[in-house]
């Protein structure tokens, strides 16, 4: 960190020389776009010596590659900045952090005078975005790779095919998406302008057709690709059909339908799904049997394992690679495949040794609603892979953040990705010592904020869909609520006992406005722990927490009418009670802690059982301050004790 800042102001402009084309022309046209809504400044048409020059030494790859140099170099002084890279990819990189440095001063706006020399840690930093659950649209899927750019990640793993929904256009075989797809899918033009508008944000754009498993969409058109007898629907239920690996009809197919999306898609590398495959289909075909008996096949894994190899040898003649889950690693196939590992450091280290490249995803499951610090703690080189020799762990190749569509449509994807994947974005360019989980939160909350810019609707979405639960513009004792609860985790939402999730089932519950991490919770708590450091002393601590136990305590009065008017609000009454109940068990536990008193056995046994049962959540949401409260009446029990230290 250099001395000073340079000014932002109507005068700024940037200046361009070395190699550039219409791609990086067309990158600091958005970039001056950004920055001057992220200032509210219209700058002027150079009249000046630009403020920012920048340099290119050499053009991009037209196919953007894993291991392209992204490096850049970037140093603000007071007279101006300069950024140079070896390519325009780099220049991406660098444009997204002079826009993080530039903050409001007394003076103005400004970036304080730096310089920063930067590279990724690893080569692929990715975040798959599933479109089959639920159908996302191209704008809501743009305005995530231009987030994805702004916190410089670099792959959009596209998941275009499962039991639910086939969403691309397929020339040779259109039953797939005119019977598959409910008339919600992407046009191969659509896809083309899509992957060109990635392309000119630094972003790769992988596809992956899920099969011999999660393919039931596949059938409706050409049922006889199915292991099974049918009939199928996008419903579900039932057997969950296969693929039959021992046709050859099936591999004459997948021939002419991988050799049309490979041609549609550039990246070098082609998903082809292989996870959780239900052998139960292929038990129960005589013919699949004989065939594995014919073939000295010992297991469904072999069979999986064979169907893999022929799979494999497609893509390779149209010149991919190909990637997939865990269940495809098998040494019967080339060293040329990406094992993508949903399973853990275990599996990707076992593939590693193997001689296999690998992806870590498991940790960075953003759809199981964990904070971000969860993530922000999993690292692809730790656990099992820290064990690795230096040539095992180059095979690594980064991770990838997943969002499965389960429980999430146009309206709040944007809430479930962001600003949690953030952190996992850094956890994968930065290095892997960068690890203090306060200031990680410091620089994430500055990040929410600046992907707005963007046009992220991460904040704004979750607001609107508290208006349509409330039916009135006042949503003030909402909000109190709604930003202490979080939904609940992994898979614990998922209706086991009611058959089959209904897709078709609109998502206009609070559990799906609510942000999965409650920032308001995770304050409260550092605030009970700073007053637990100070021995239970400090007033300006405990004035702060006595103003958030109070607002809780009587915030049911005035949200009670609000959700017992309203059919999507009804479920949260008990909600609303149970945090009425944990403000005032919190303020009369901080009464005896300041009086040095310990409360009557049956008051503190009385609060923790009520903290218990709010613990327990309801309408699917967890009140995530019950947990410090319960410190504050657990800290009663010796209050006496700590008067007389």
């Amino acid at each position: 960190m250099g001395a000073g800042q340079m000014a932002i102001d109507r005068s700024f402009s940037v200046a361009v020389s070395g190699v550039h084309d219409a791609s990086l022309d067309g990158e600091i046209q958005r970039f001056v776009a950004r920055l001057s809504r992220q200032t509210g400044i219209p700058f002027r048409p150079m009249t000046s010596t630009p403020k920012l020059q920048i340099h290119a030494e050499h053009k991009r790859e037209k196919v953007q590659k894993p291991g392209e140099d992204e490096s850049y170099e970037l140093s603000v002084a007071e007279a101006g900045a300069t950024l140079s890279a070896p390519n325009p990819l780099g220049i991406l990189r660098g444009l997204e952090t002079f826009l993080q440095l530039v903050e409001i001063t007394r003076s103005g706006f400004a970036a304080p005078a730096v310089t920063i020399k930067d590279q990724p840690r690893f080569p692929w930093r990715g975040l798959l975005i599933d479109v089959s659950r639920h159908f996302i649209p191209l704008d809501v899927l743009k305005r995530n790779v231009d987030g994805m750019a702004a916190v410089k990640m670099n792959v959009l793993h596209w998941h275009l095919s499962d039991d639910q929904g086939f969403r691309v256009e397929s020339k040779k075989f259109p039953k797939l998406h005119e019977m598959g797809s409910e008339g919600m899918f992407y046009t191969q033009a659509e896809i083309r302008e899509f992957i060109a508008y990635a392309q000119d944000r630094g972003i790769r754009v992988v596809p992956e057709f899920d099969i011999p498993g999660h393919s039931r969409s596949w059938f409706l058109g050409y049922p006889e690709l199915s292991s099974g007898p049918g009939p199928y629907s996008l419903e579900g239920g039932g057997v969950d059909p296969i693929m039959d690996p021992t046709r050859e009809s099936t591999y004459k197919f997948l021939e002419k339908f991988l050799a049309e999306m490979a041609k549609l898609f550039p990246d070098a590398y082609f998903h082809i799904g292989g996870d959780e495959v239900d052998g139960k289909q292929w038990n129960a075909n005589p013919k699949i049997q004989a065939f594995m008996r014919e073939h000295g096949m010992k297991s469904n894994q072999d069979l999986q394992a064979y169907f893999n190899q022929r799979l494999q040898k497609i893509l390779a003649k149209n010149h991919k690679s190909m990637v997939g889950w865990d269940e495809i690693l098998h040494p019967e196939l080339p060293k040329t495949i990406v094992v993508q590992s949903w399973r853990g450091q275990e599996s990707l280290a076992t593939a590693a040794r193997q001689g296999y490249r690998g992806l870590l995803s498991f940790g960075y499951y953003l759809d199981l609603m964990w904070p971000a610090a969860r993530h922000y703690a999993v690292d692809p080189m730790s656990d099992a892979a820290a064990t690795l020799n230096a040539d095992e762990k180059s095979r690594i190749l980064g991770g990838e953040a997943c969002m499965w569509a389960e429980w999430v449509t146009p309206e709040n994807i944007d809430s479930h990705i962001w600003p949690r994947n953030a952190a996992v974005a850094e956890r994968l360019w930065s290095p892997q010592t960068i690890k203090d989980v306060q200031s990680m939160y410091t620089r994430l909350n500055a990040v929410s904020l600046e992907l707005e810019w963007v046009g992220l609707r991460h904040r704004l979405a979750r607001i609107q869909m508290l208006h349509r639960m409330a039916g009135t513009a006042d949503i003030a004792a909402l909000r109190v609520l709604s930003e202490v609860v979080e939904p609940v985790k992994d898979y614990d939402r998922w209706p086991d006992s009611k058959g089959p999730i209904d897709f078709h089932a609109p998502l206009t519950r609070m559990i799906d406005a609510v942000s999965p991490e409650s920032d308001v919770a995770r304050q409260f708590h550092d605030l009970v722990t700073a007053f637990a450091q100070s021995g239970y002393k400090d007033q300006a601590i405990e004035a702060q927490m006595r103003a958030r136990l109070a607002l809780w305590r009587d915030n049911d009065a005035k949200l009670r009418p609000v959700l017992e008017q309203s059919a999507l609000l009804q479920e949260d009454v008990p909600l609303s009670k149970d945090l009425s109940g944990l403000g005032a068990a919190g303020l009369e536990a901080l009464d005896y802690l300041d009086k040095s008193q310990t409360p009557p056995d049956s008051w503190r046994a009385a609060q923790v059982a009520l903290i218990e049962e709010a613990k327990k959540g309801n309408a699917d949401l967890l009140l995530m301050v019950a947990g410090p409260i319960r410190e504050l009446v657990e800290a009663t029990a010796t209050s006496a004790r700590h008067s007389t230290q």
